[in-house]
């Protein structure tokens, strides 16, 4: 993460700009809160990152495919960001009254409950990576009319917030709790930082945007409204009409998202909320229908235009919105990889390969091709288009030939291989083949990654030199909604000059094979995770639950 700070404030402060009258200049604030960090970035109008602050914050895995977040560290990363953003700003010459409006771009389907009388978060954030609810999810998916993608976009799995918000309610007593005292508030991290952001609940800002709220399964992707089918579907436990959900609102907005409530941005206006893959898209442009993007983060999520009508896919993508500015929602055809930036920290931090991440891409330049190595990086089952739960991380091909080159490669290849399986999917279920890629995100910056991808789908990726599309589209939705920008016409030029394009060079016969071993470690992957979880790990959950919550208030004492 460092190097990505350095590289951004290299941009910032390596180019010499004309000088501007302070009362003429014209910014926009956006907080990119992500799966291992928060960041705030302000954008000048054309586009351009002139101050950035970024913080880490704790990475919670209490047990086996379990992922938390703490919710009030999560906030307080971004009250830091803010802070230290604007030190940056204000000491290179810039008046903070200069800053028009705060967009949000966040994680998705990462799942908070909290007390809506106190504020007080009743449990962890459970991460849109955490797979503990795999044994609910084939529960779910074997009661009657089960398949709801034609509603909601999404299908049933551990992914959405729905089953993490259930598995909740079933084993956390703060919660339930809540949820009997008429107190219990769901949301996404949007929700949640909206909320605490603008004062709690004295203010009682509680909204979400279509972006996010289409990734909890309650949402009719069409309406963008709750979904009284789906809310009737998932009550055959617990009522969900009796649970505070934030009212959904479009992603840009100049009163919805009310206004910051403490810090150096006291009082600016909230103006635009997008989830960090719609944030993407509209950063890297994409609103005409066709246009594609790829984002290389923790996890891999490649969105597709498809216009004002959602398409509901049949070989396993989802359906989700890509932004709603003035009441006509925009849709994509979504395909998500849960392990692609963390399988580069998995080699660091786990298996001692490299100190930085660049190293690893360099690690696997010493090697031709990957030694007939296979790595399927299934640490959260898999995701689209294949949705195999029950799949862990395998390698297949292992010789007394391996080398650790090989395995960074295969680490690199794997990405690239589940990018090609959606691409095929889109290219199906929309009728079009692509004609390039746009991509961003911490592993674009590799080019040996990038230059695979286009030997393996053959059609040239296009890598812009200012890779921060999540936070440019997020600032993008609140300058509309404060008048910064008024056409989509007037971000044509925005992040265009120095962008890479990556041709494809492989012979496809030869890609083709290499894909064809992939698809065949992927199906000898299956099967390694048990059919349900036993009684003896849920009391295992129940205790581990139990003795964090004793420890909690033995810390208050």
């Amino acid at each position: 993460m460092s190097g990505l700070v350095e590289k951004i404030s290299n941009l910032v402060v390596g180019e010499q700009k004309p000088q501007i009258d302070p009362k003429d200049e014209v910014f926009v604030g956006s907080i990119d809160q992500g799966t291992t960090s928060s960041r705030f970035l302000i954008f000048d109008k054309n586009g351009e990152p002139v101050a950035v602050h970024q913080e880490e914050f704790s990475q919670i895995y209490p047990n086996p495919g379990w992922h938390e977040h703490d919710p009030e560290e999560i906030v307080k990363s971004v009250e830091n960001c803010i802070e230290g953003a604007i030190k940056q700003f204000e000491k290179d010459g810039h008046s903070r009254e200069s800053i028009k409006s705060i967009g949000i771009t966040n994680q998705r389907e990462t799942t908070v409950c909290w007390d809506n009388k106190t504020g007080q978060a009743l449990y962890n954030a459970i991460v849109w990576t955490d797979t503990r609810a795999a044994a609910l999810a084939r529960e779910l998916k074997g009661r009657p009319n089960s398949d709801k993608t034609d509603v909601c976009g999404l299908p049933i799995s551990t992914y959405p917030s729905v089953t993490k918000l259930i598995w909740m309610l079933r084993n956390v007593d703060k919660v339930k709790q809540a949820y009997e005292a008429g107190n219990l508030a769901f949301g996404t991290i949007d929700a949640w930082l909206i909320y605490k952001l603008n004062g709690v609940a004295e203010k009682n800002v509680f909204v979400s945007d279509p972006t996010n709220a289409s990734r909890t399964m309650f949402m009719d992707i069409r309406t963008l409204k709750y979904s009284d089918e789906m809310l009737d579907f998932f009550s055959f436990e617990f009522d969900m009409r009796k649970i505070h959900m934030p009212e959904i609102v479009r992603s840009a907005d100049p009163e919805s998202f009310g206004k910051l409530s403490s810090g150096p941005l006291k009082g600016w206006p909230i103006m635009g909320c997008l989830g960090d893959q719609s944030a993407a898209l509209v950063g890297q442009k994409g609103f005409d229908p066709g246009s594609a993007k790829n984002t290389y983060g923790t996890g891999c999520f490649l969105l597709y235009n498809v216009g004002e009508k959602p398409v509901i896919s049949k070989h396993g993508l989802l359906a989700t919105v890509a932004y709603n500015f003035d009441g006509k929602p925009v849709y994509a055809l979504e395909g998500s990889i849960a392990v692609a930036g963390s399988g580069v920290k998995f080699l660091m931090h786990n298996l001692g390969f490299e100190q930085q991440s660049h190293k690893i891409s360099e690690l696997a330049e010493t090697v031709k091709d990957n030694g007939g190595l296979v790595f399927v990086t299934a640490f959260s089952g898999l995701f689209a288009p294949y949705w195999i739960d029950d799949a862990h991380g395998t390698m297949f091909g292992i010789t007394h030939h391996t080398e650790r080159g090989h395995i960074a490669r295969a680490t690199l290849e794997a990405v690239c291989f589940q990018t090609k399986a959606i691409l095929d999917a889109m290219e199906k279920d929309s009728g079009h083949k692509l004609t390039e890629l746009k991509v961003d995100g911490g592993m674009s910056n590799s080019a040996l990654c990038m230059q695979t991808q286009a030997d393996l789908v053959g059609i040239p990726i296009i890598r812009p030199k200012m890779r921060e599309t999540t936070a440019l589209g997020a600032a993008i939705a609140a300058g509309f909604a404060s008048g910064v920008w008024k056409t989509f016409d007037e971000l044509k030029e925005v992040n265009t000059a120095g962008q890479t394009t990556f041709e494809p060079k492989m012979q496809e016969k030869e890609s083709a094979r290499m894909f064809q071993r992939w698809e065949k470690a992927v199906k000898m992957s299956k099967g390694w995770v048990a059919s349900e979880e036993s009684g003896e790990e849920a009391k295992e959950a129940q205790e581990s639950i139990k003795k964090d919550e004793e420890e909690a208030e033995a810390s208050k004492l």
